[in-house]
């Protein structure tokens, strides 16, 4: 029997595919580091007795990298690259949102962002979510949490 942990990767590379797309984030060490150094609530994780059953990826980061990601001028992976630690972020992008099938339409995504975001911006005047659509679910998770948090949203249209 496989792991949650094992599962939930399957659901990340099944939606993001990020194994054969080396402009978006991967979660490299290297990566987690740099997510870290920017806010401690980049990366959040709930889990039962089995393991992970949602995965969150949040990147804080500044109005102008925002526009040029959603304009097509930078990729996933130099949006973070790019994003300086110990700098005010105005803008958060909602990378990535893995829940596990059987996890699904329990309101747990929502949930576990709302709470990381609030923790970000404890120390950051965000304003803006912005996100990439994946899929339906990425969409109404995006807009359901920006109406929650009373934020403005941005989608990225660039393929």
């Amino acid at each position: 029997m496989r792991t949650n942990f094992e599962r939930m990767m399957e659901v990340v590379n099944e939606t993001f595919d990020t194994r054969n797309d080396p402009e978006q984030v991967s979660v490299s060490p290297e990566e987690q580091a740099m997510l870290e150094a920017i806010h401690p609530a980049t990366l959040s994780e709930l889990a039962n007795d089995a393991g992970p059953i949602v995965w969150i990826l949040l990147i804080p980061t500044t109005a102008e990298l925002m526009d040029d990601f959603l304009e097509g001028r930078i990729t996933e992976k130099e949006l973070l690259h790019n994003t300086t630690p110990g700098h005010q972020y105005d803008s958060v992008y909602l990378c990535s949102a893995s829940v596990l099938p059987e996890f699904r339409g329990q309101g747990l995504a929502k949930k576990l962002t709302v709470q990381a975001l609030e923790r970000i911006r404890k120390d950051h005047p965000v304003k803006t979510l912005f996100y990439w659509p994946f899929t339906d679910e990425g969409k109404h998770l995006a807009g359901a949490v920006a109406k929650e948090l009373g934020l403005k949203l941005r989608v990225r249209v660039v393929a």
